[in-house]
């Protein structure tokens, strides 16, 4: 299932960002509501893609070259896990196995699929 949503990495929060509205907490919380708005759902086993927008800055022929390659930049790969699995569940502890990687793309998104 391919859901259009800007994948974004979990911030490290304190207890001042209750109050506080850091923007990368912000962020997050809206990534998070958007989530649980589409109904993304993800189950043990599953494999997971975020799909990285590319910068509008890059040149056409940079991003024809980079589309659909592996994404090597920050953010980490498991903050972008954990995000994604706090956001949409309580307690992701049933999760024991899960299959996940970062690609360039023209726009951000989350492809969850069986691990084949």
């Amino acid at each position: 299932m391919m859901y259009d949503i800007n994948p974004v990495p979990k911030p490290r929060q304190t207890r001042a960002d209750k109050w506080k509205q850091r923007e990368c907490v912000m962020r997050y919380r809206a990534f998070a509501d958007e989530c649980r708005l589409k109904g993304v759902t993800v189950e043990p086993g599953d494999s997971v893609v975020f799909v990285m927008p590319m910068p509008k800055s890059w040149s056409k022929r940079k991003r024809e070259m980079h589309n659909g390659m592996p994404h090597t930049q920050r953010p980490d790969l498991d903050n972008l896990v954990k995000a994604l699995l706090d956001a949409v569940h309580v307690d992701d502890s049933h999760i024991w196995k899960l299959t996940a990687e970062k690609r360039w793309g023209e726009v951000g998104a989350i492809i969850i699929g069986e691990e084949a």
